[in-house]
């Protein structure tokens, strides 16, 4: 009877099941391929990945975003000239001023000054400047104050995360007290008292408000800092259920969850999957002669060389005690087989502490995908390829070529140092 018949038997559509045996013991570890509950609300994992927040802003990003905020300025100026309150020469002013500067940071962040500086996105010189240009075009055309308080606020507001409180209050400081020559250089020139009256009123209303903006931009920088240490946290932990305590390799729970993910992956867009079990050969006997402590120094090495080994985009983790899984995404059937024995001479010829040379071996079984089968019938066929491996005398990988169900035929090919 062929390996896919015994299969059959054991293995079918519906929900499968098992008897206890040395191949397929009935443990937690076997019922955590029972994929049978399809009608789970739970989330893929990759569903739940694309909801993750996205990393950090490029350089261009930040970049549109100033020239977004500086051209919401330019818009509302060119707004006013529209409407006959600015003239033209005002216009190209800002325009000079707002391409002058943006021109002189762009230099400076293109040479690396700004390295030189503590704050490294230079948000406070940028947010001054800003204010500084704002107060010459209210200068120059006293209805543009309008626009100062509101604008103010968001120059503030881009450097709230990395303008501390005490700065923000020296800005603040500094805007009122550049406002306040501004007015007095306008009653100077024109001895307006409407136009005086309106800009003392505009003036007590910037300087009841902007403090109290300063002192909540430190409440905003706490809450910040705050979330920040959280969100660091929580990826601390959830790497480490992620990972396998004492090796560093996914653990089981994750390795697992991640078989069923690149099985419906390989359902829905037809792409090869292949997978290995990697188990160590005598590893009882290894842990006798080293004891416990010195068993797990061979895990940890076994798992750093199997790591060492793998590509980019291969998933290797712990299945349970010396057994190991090693899923090839979008890979056929032989980059998988040369990767698995890729590993098996690495473990064959790495000097083991502790241990005459080549006395660690493994033992492999990988298999490829066939759609439409459940991910406990992908997993055995890899598992009974390794139990093949070991039968046939350890130390080398044994491939179960992937067939149609009811075909009793299976191609099976070893390797190993005799057929090197």
């Amino acid at each position: 009877m062929g390996t896919a018949t015994i299969l059959s038997l054991f293995f079918g559509r519906s929900k499968p099941q098992f008897t206890g045996t040395d191949v397929f013991p009935l443990t937690d570890a076997i019922m955590d391929f029972d994929d049978s509950s399809e009608g789970s609300t739970r989330p893929a994992r990759r569903e739940t990945d694309a909801s993750k927040p996205v990393g950090k802003r490029s350089n261009a990003q930040k970049w549109s975003i100033a020239t977004a905020l500086i051209g919401l300025f330019m818009l509302a100026t060119l707004g006013f000239h529209a409407l006959d309150m600015v003239r033209l020469s005002t216009v190209y002013v800002l325009a000079g001023m707002a391409a002058f500067f943006m021109l002189a940071f762009f230099a400076v962040f293109k040479t690396g000054q700004h390295f030189r500086f503590r704050e490294k996105r230079l948000k406070l010189p940028i947010v001054a400047t800003a204010l500084g240009c704002m107060l010459v075009v209210v200068y120059l055309e006293p209805v543009m104050q309008i626009l100062l308080a509101p604008f103010s606020f968001v120059a503030l507001a881009y450097g709230m995360y990395r303008i501390s409180r005490a700065k923000a209050f020296v800005l603040a400081v500094g805007l009122l007290a550049g406002y306040a020559l501004v007015i007095v250089l306008h009653h100077a020139q024109q001895q307006n008292e409407a136009l005086l009256r309106l800009e003392i009123l505009h003036f007590m209303a910037l300087a009841a408000s902007l403090p109290a903006f300063a002192f909540l931009t430190g409440k905003v920088q706490m809450l910040h800092r705050i979330l920040h240490r959280a969100s660091r946290k929580l990826k601390n932990i959830q790497e480490d259920a992620q990972r396998d305590t004492l090796l560093g390799c996914f653990n089981r729970r994750y390795i697992v969850a991640a078989l069923e993910e690149q099985r419906q992956l390989a359902d829905e867009t037809g792409i090869p999957l292949c997978l290995a079990v990697i188990d160590l050969d005598h590893f009882k006997r290894i842990n006798d002669e080293l004891g416990h402590l010195g068993g797990d120094e061979v895990l940890r090495s076994f798992a750093r060389v199997a790591q060492e080994n793998v590509r980019a985009g291969d998933l290797f983790g712990r299945y349970g005690g010396e057994e190991f899984l090693l899923i090839f995404p979008a890979t056929a059937l032989l980059p998988a087989l040369n990767t698995c024995e890729r590993i098996r001479a690495q473990v064959e010829s790495h000097a083991w502490k502790g241990l005459p040379k080549s006395r660690v071996s493994v033992s492999i079984g990988v298999t490829q995908y066939i759609p439409g089968e459940s991910v406990l019938e992908f997993f055995a066929r890899a598992d009974t390829a390794m139990y093949m491996a070991k039968e046939g005398g350890r130390n080398q990988v044994v491939v179960e070529e992937p067939v149609v169900k009811g075909d009793p035929s299976v191609s099976v090919q070893m390797l190993g140092p005799a057929s090197i």
